[in-house]
């Protein structure tokens, strides 16, 4: 039974490379984006260190609702 399945109806030679190929691209693409997202870690760290921290307020990041009421989306529904 395991050797038909090894043996692929006579299909093997074509068979087990290709799976053998598409393993070697997936584990090159695996390889390339793991350097890639280290590379782009250190930058990122780099770029945060060279830049002065800046104090944040309590309500950073958040609107007013002045200035909430004047966007474009909110123009367009009345």
């Amino acid at each position: 039974m395991m050797s038909e399945f090894f043996h692929m109806g006579g299909y093997a030679a074509y068979v087990w490379p290709a799976y053998g190929i598409a393993t070697l691209v997936l584990l090159g693409l695996l390889a390339a984006t793991w350097k890639g997202l280290r590379n782009a870690e250190a930058t990122l760290k780099a770029l945060e260190s060279a830049r002065p921290a800046r104090r944040r307020t309590r309500n950073a990041g958040r609107k007013t609702a002045d200035q909430n009421a004047g966007t474009p989306a909110e123009a367009s529904e009345g």
